[in-house]
């Protein structure tokens, strides 16, 4: 890379992108793809360049993400077991999928379903406490998880922490959680397109989202130990709700 020609105020720019969506992503256990996908479409970056750039970097602040929620104690280790290797095939089968297949026809559907957990988990919060249990269904939240974050764009932490969630598990553990197994997800599906695309996903963007990402990793699992859970669960359903309703009127226009 040229040093004289950097363009030092476009990277600053997208490691603010990067430190605020991993905030949210690591306190919340979701929305680092969505919100910056987002925000990198609005800053003009190409939607092939944008989705290639944020799996690379999210390979990099999940590994963080995850190592700062087990610091935290964080992390359910049986759970995380049956969701890692489910989501890593899901991922690799999505990514295989994208490769081949459009799918864009699925998402409006996708995002609908996403707009109404969102809405539930914001209900579930107002009434709080609600009776925690262990989740039933684990690893065909994993194996969709990890299919819908590599052929959607994005859609692990939606996904599977909203599910989890609407099924009663314990907010902390489960985004510290979701988080940790969202490392080996995102190494398989990046692995996957980076055969195809080479390190032409590696830019001045991704540059710029991986030094935010990996700096505000930390933050982020401090922040999931430390509010409480019926905040954690109007947080989690508010920003799901409100990224899921502007990307299904932009995937429906």
């Amino acid at each position: 890379m040229d040093v004289s020609g950097f363009d030092y105020q476009a990277f600053l720019a997208f490691a603010g992108v990067g430190f605020l969506a991993q905030i949210i992503d690591g306190a919340l256990g979701m929305a680092f793809g969505v919100i910056s996908n987002t925000l990198l479409l609005s800053l003009g970056v190409p939607p092939a360049a944008a989705s290639a750039g944020v799996h690379t970097v999210e390979s990099f602040t999940t590994m963080v993400s995850g190592i700062s929620h087990a610091l935290q104690r964080n992390v359910n280790w049986r759970l995380f077991g049956r969701l890692a290797v489910p989501g890593m095939i899901g991922g690799a089968l999505g990514a295989y999928v994208l490769a081949n297949i459009d799918a864009a026809v699925a998402k409006p559907f996708i995002l609908a379903y996403l707009t109404a957990i969102g809405v539930y988990l914001i209900y579930r919060g107002v009434r709080f406490p609600p009776q925690e249990r262990a989740p039933r269904i684990v690893e065909p939240l994993g194996l969709a998880g990890g299919f819908l974050d590599a052929a959607g764009g994005g859609g692990w932490g939606p996904v599977v922490t909203s599910n989890l969630l609407a099924q009663g598990a314990s907010p902390r553990t489960t985004v510290g959680t979701v988080n940790t197994a969202e490392f080996f997800v995102t190494v398989t599906i990046s692995a996957t397109f980076l055969t195809q695309l080479g390190l032409a996903a590696f830019t001045l963007a991704t540059a710029g989202l991986l030094v935010g990402g990996v700096i505000a990793a930390p933050f982020g699992a401090l922040l999931a130990r430390r509010l409480a859970p019926k905040t954690l669960l109007l947080m989690v359903g508010t920003i799901l709700t409100l990224t899921s309703i502007y990307n299904l009127v932009r995937a429906l226009l």
